[in-house]
């Protein structure tokens, strides 16, 4: 498989530069991202704003995501006489994708000068190019393990006649579930804030479920009263390809198989794990664990680790203390959490924040943490604590902070903060995965 490209979730609109970065964690030559030219896309659903709206989402697309291999620019218009059949008359690319962007625009601007003469108390999800999208799966929003195991012992037939009789049942919540109440807090303390700010989160559920299916997640979305309005529900395909139209930061599904596609895809994923205890969450506050290598950062000192031993590994690191390490796939997603922070601190909210980041590592701090500090310092990042283990268990530590969810590259980890009440979310990125298969 060749390089693979990783979506940092940022844009010019919010985010600083991205940078790519291929699956060995290095650098993508050329991958500096150009604003806004792209040619339109589909709408991702009937009824999604026709032409206007298309565009809008190709170019909020092709500004948003530095990591996602874009088009070659169109060629240079030649001089007048240079070629037969040559129209100076003609519009340029560059200006028909202006155009294009324009009509987005006004398409938009139509659609919310229409719903905001409607009345309601539900806040309005925000315009996709401003908001921070977050993709869940209905088997990561919610339990489904029943209906799952009707689904593949009776077949889809017999599965979606048991979720239409049940459809006044109430789904229980599943791994995912606490995080996205915990998301949707910070956005009600947003809009409390910036009522008019469009830049908060935005949850959209992502699934191959039928259309018939969804009238049970729906009832069970309006019983916890979550606010979920965008739905892609793909009827028995792969959901992976809508990821792109909707814009997506982050997403989250019980399948590791949609997870690899989509990381292989250059989006920001993990598979959800369900914790083993029922444990208590902050109701107030969002606390989001992030492992190091290969999760915010690559995985090229890891690569050190497997292939050369630790002593090896040490040196690397002090040698190269000053040399930032290349992002990770969810570098992105912990800036948009920056993001989101430093608008609570401008208010005076430092200490009421409803967010906070803990970086939960295995290496030492001694003999390896100073590049990482550095790494995020030199990123523009803050990160509120940071724990770094020596090599100690993870799932101590993480019972103690009591994430809503905990991100990390090595399965052992994974399953160690399950055991102990964590719920747990693996990012299937970097070398640790070629070990894992062949063990």
């Amino acid at each position: 498989m060749g390089p693979v490209l990783l979506r940092s979730g940022a844009g010019p609109d919010r985010r600083g530069p991205g940078r790519a970065v291929t699956r060995e964690g290095r650098a993508s030559p050329g991958a500096a991202q150009a604003k806004g030219k792209a040619a339109p896309v589909p709408s991702p659903c009937p009824g999604g704003g026709g032409r206007g709206r298309a565009a809008a989402a190709a170019v909020a697309t092709a500004s948003r995501s530095p990591l996602r291999p874009q088009p070659p620019p169109a060629p240079s218009a030649a001089a007048p006489g240079t070629m037969s059949g040559s129209d100076p008359e003609a519009p340029q690319p560059n200006e028909a994708a202006d155009a294009r962007l324009q009509e987005a625009e006004q398409d938009w601007a139509a659609a919310k000068a229409f719903y905001d003469n409607l009345v309601t108390k539900k806040p309005r999800p925000p315009k996709p190019q401003n908001a921070i999208t977050v993709a869940v799966s209905s088997r990561a929003l919610f339990d489904l393990v029943e209906e799952r195991r009707i689904y593949q012992e009776q077949g889809v037939e017999k599965y979606v006649e048991y979720q239409q009789n049940n459809e006044n049942v109430t789904l229980k919540p599943g791994p995912a579930f606490y995080f996205v109440k915990a998301l949707e807090h910070v956005n009600a303390r947003l809009l409390e804030l910036y009522p008019d700010d469009e830049e908060r989160f935005d949850i959209v559920l992502m699934t191959n479920n039928h259309a018939q299916v969804g009238v049970r997640l729906i009832n069970s979305i309006n019983h916890y009263g979550l606010t979920i309005e965008r739905f892609c529900m793909t009827g028995g395909q792969s959901p992976i390809g809508y990821l792109t139209a909707y814009l997506t930061n982050l997403y989250l599904s019980a399948d590791s198989e949609k997870v690899q596609e989509a990381i292989e895809a250059g989006i920001a994923s993990a598979t959800m794990f369900t914790a083993n205890k029922d444990v208590s969450y902050s109701d107030t506050q969002l606390r989001v664990a992030f492992d190091g290598d290969a999760v915010i950062f690559s995985d090229e000192s890891e690569q050190i680790v497997k292939e050369q031993g630790l002593d090896r590994f040490f040196e690397h690191e002090q040698l190269n203390e000053n040399k930032p390490l290349a992002q990770g796939p969810l570098k992105g997603f912990l800036e948009d959490l920056g993001k989101i922070q430093k608008k609570f601190y401008a208010k005076n909210e430092r200490l009421n924040c409803p967010i906070r980041t803990y970086l939960v590592t295995a290496r030492s701090a001694a003999s390896s943490g100073a590049r990482v500090l550095k790494t995020l310092r030199s990123w523009g990042l803050e990160i509120d604590e940071a724990l770094f283990l020596a090599g100690a268990p993870k799932g101590p530590i993480l019972v103690k902070i009591r994430p809503h969810i905990f991100f990390d590259d090595q399965m052992f980890h994974i399953e160690g903060a399950q055991k102990l009440g964590t719920i747990a979310a693996h990012v299937p990125y970097g070398v640790a995965q070629k070990y894992h298969k062949s063990s």
